[in-house]
């Protein structure tokens, strides 16, 4: 039997770093992975989609982002998603999922577990789901410690599904917090334990993981930022599940925290270095650069014109934290002639930023603004 794990879509998510058309189609990919999933699980032969939680980013969405998972799922009449609620979308009296049941706006192919405790998943196949479910969204006791005794068929494959932090696995004080116990799929006789909570693959044991969210939602300097789901194979009660990651995100976040620029070799490099991310399809790309060092008037010229401008227009998201700065000197101001209101507002300006200070770089950075102005304009303003 295969089953597809999945957890963490968070729809409705803001990102606020984004603007306006960034943050759409953020939100928009974010639906669509629902639709990659579903072909994904008509592709391995998944009949059974179990979601770990999270489906929601906040437990009061509007009414049009309460539909729209609902609507994504019901187009894949042929599979079944078995949702619970997670730490955002808990099962609260006015939450989501009350909403939903109450509307009767819950697709007949959705399942939503609201209830601990044995659940038929396949009687064909012998398949129980034992869910966990959050009625806050943080609790101090182990919802999944139910499983333990929870009875079902002899020989049966014993499936639990999630949404916590496993205890003593390098989370800190998240584990605080919603906790699973680290031993829960020995303790309890499961044949595999599907968790959500955090964003990327994770696996805890043989037969307890992560999926991660299908689509990546955060900058990391490495791999774990999620995008893909899980295909688990279950040959029996007993054997170890076949875990395979499936990628389904489209976007690719990455976090350079490691540049520093002081010549035009550095900044050719840093173009081909975030081009070459995703070369086939850098407006997938979201980038999030942190730059310094120090910079010539003609090279700070070129960071904003390959960097700033160009790259920004390639990728889907360039985002900046820190610059480099202007090294200029007496002999960069010949650009401004040798006489004239603008050298001699230049001149007061790089006497400011070279005596430092708070008011120093205030001047530095104007300068710096005024050397690419003039750069901009050919020296023609008046």
């Amino acid at each position: 039997m295969k089953i597809l794990h999945t957890s963490d879509w968070q729809i409705g998510r803001i990102f606020r770093f984004a603007d306006d058309d960034t943050l759409g189609a953020l939100q928009a990919e974010r639906l669509e992975v629902i639709r990659r999933l579903g072909l994904l699980a008509r592709q391995e032969n998944v009949t059974h989609v179990l979601v770990a939680g999270d489906v929601y980013e906040h437990e009061t969405p509007t009414e049009r982002t309460l539909h729209q998972p609902m609507e994504r799922m019901r187009q894949f009449p042929d599979v079944r998603w078995h949702l619970i609620p997670g730490n955002h979308d808990a099962d609260t009296p006015d939450g989501v999922w009350a909403r939903l049941l109450r509307e009767g706006a819950v697709p007949e192919n959705v399942t939503v577990h609201r209830q601990p405790g044995p659940v038929v998943l396949d009687e064909s196949e012998n398949a129980w789901l034992l869910p966990a479910v959050l009625q806050r969204r943080h609790v101090l006791a182990d919802l999944t410690a139910y499983m333990d005794d929870a009875p079902t068929p002899p020989d049966a494959l014993r499936i639990g599904l999630a949404h916590g932090s496993v205890t003593g696995f390098g989370n800190g004080e998240e584990a605080e917090h919603n906790p699973v116990a680290i031993d829960r799929a020995k303790k309890a006789g499961l044949t595999y334990l599907a968790l959500g909570d955090w964003h990327g693959f994770c696996q805890i044991d043989a037969r307890t993981a992560y999926s991660g969210t299908p689509e990546t939602d955060r900058f990391t300097t490495g791999g774990g930022g999620g995008g893909e789901a899980l295909i688990v194979t279950l040959s029996g009660p007993r054997a170890e599940p076949q875990i395979t990651r499936h990628r389904t995100g489209k976007y690719v976040w990455k976090k350079l925290d490691d540049v520093t620029l002081t010549k035009a070799d550095d900044i050719h490099a840093l173009e081909a270095r975030v081009r070459g991310i995703a070369p086939d399809n850098p407006g997938s790309v979201l980038v999030w650069l942190a730059v310094s060092g120090l910079l010539s008037v003609d090279d700070l010229a070129l960071y904003e014109s390959a960097i700033v401008r160009r790259l920004s227009g390639a990728v889907a998201c360039l985002r900046l934290s820190g610059a480099p700065h202007l090294s200029a000197g007496l002999d960069d101001l010949e650009r401004f002639g040798t006489g004239g209101a603008v050298r001699l507002a230049a001149e007061g300006l790089l006497a400011r930023a070279q005596a430092g200070g708070e008011e120093g770089a205030i001047a530095a950075d104007a300068l710096q603004r005024l050397f690419l102005f003039w750069n901009e304009v050919g020296g023609q303003a008046a």
